[in-house]
């Protein structure tokens, strides 16, 4: 009974990343449209709390030894969902400001290559798996999965709050947050070839096959 509680209770904190992330999003459109700086100070602590719920599922479930092929497969979709509705919001609200050009450029290559890297990792994936091939997550993107939760908390903490803040901090601010966006996406072209690398020798075989 106990290590049922525990198994409901990791999965049940994966799952979370969902209505966390979506009400991360309707909460920075209300604050965009209506100035309300609680509304993107509840958007931020959503952010941050979807965030922590991918640090503490897989924290836990080994912690009380509920790991479960379920949970493993789950888990890299709800950071997929993560994405695929964070970063896009970002993007709009840097439309929505009127923020430089450079900036909405730099956050649309970002946005672009995180999603599409995700579907070719899981294309390679499935092809690998059919070989029986060793699939789960290789360490380089298990870090690029945890930077990008802080990474979109500090790109909104500037989107939401910048304007609050001393001219003289904005660039500074505003410098960090290029160099986090352009370290992140070296990083995701990094991780895609080393995927790639990896499970290319399946794809040849794949492509041979009849």
């Amino acid at each position: 009974m106990r290590l049922g509680f525990h198994s409901i209770f990791v999965n049940g904190l994966t799952f979370s990343r969902v209505p966390l992330i979506f009400g991360f999003m309707a909460c920075a459109v209300v604050a965009q449209r209506g100035g309300s700086a609680w509304c993107a100070a509840t958007a931020l602590l959503l952010m941050c709390l979807a965030g922590l719920s991918d640090l503490f599922d897989g924290h836990l479930a080994r912690r009380w030894r509920v790991v479960s092929t379920f949970g493993k497969l789950a888990d890299p979709l709800m950071d997929k969902v993560f994405f695929i509705v964070s970063f896009p919001t970002l993007l709009w609200l840097i439309g929505a400001q009127g923020e430089n050009r450079f900036h909405a450029v730099l956050m649309l290559v970002f946005t672009v290559l995180y999603i599409l890297r995700d579907q070719w990792v899981t294309f390679l994936r499935a092809i690998a798996s059919t070989y029986q091939a060793d699939v789960s997550a290789m360490w380089l993107g298990k870090v690029r999965t945890a930077l990008s939760f802080p990474a979109a908390a500090l790109i909104y903490l500037y989107l939401a709050f910048h304007g609050m803040l001393p001219a003289e901090w904005n660039r500074p601010f505003l410098m960090t947050v290029y160099a986090t966006e352009v370290f992140l996406i070296v990083l995701n072209v990094y991780s895609s070839v080393v995927y790639t690398r990896t499970y290319w020798p399946y794809m040849m075989r794949a492509l041979q096959s009849k």
